[in-house]
């Protein structure tokens, strides 16, 4: 993504966009069960996440909270991260679905598109 922000593609979308985005993307947990039952794999939102700030103000992605108010903070795992990341996966559906939780404004979160993010390689 910082590189990505780096070209002119990139440069463009800061322009375009203007705006700080928080992603707190929440990791696989891992829980037991008290019977001796296999392993689930469960995806929570607001547990160990990680954070990101997309500050397309400036150009650039840093890892920790972002230090003012961003313009939306977005928690969703991480799969629907990369479904997202990927553009295989609408935001809004995604939303919709209850899969993202948002805070801040909406039209700014309306503006966290697929286009945002670089085109995936082609192997």
């Amino acid at each position: 993504m910082r590189l990505h922000l780096a070209t002119d593609a990139g440069k463009e979308i800061t322009k375009k966009v203007g705006l700080v985005y928080q992603l707190n993307i929440a990791p696989k947990v891992r829980l037991t069960s008290s019977r001796n039952l296999p392993l689930t794999t469960l995806l929570k939102l607001g547990v160990d996440e990680e954070i990101f700030v997309v500050d397309l103000k400036k150009g650039e992605v840093t890892k920790g909270p972002y230090a003012g108010k961003p313009d939306a903070t977005f928690s969703f795992t991480d799969n629907d991260f990369l479904g997202i990341a990927t553009g295989k996966t609408n935001p809004q559906i995604a939303f919709i679905r209850g899969a993202i939780k948002i805070k801040g404004s909406i039209s700014a979160a309306q503006k966290f598109t697929p286009d945002i993010f670089p085109k995936p390689a082609k192997l």
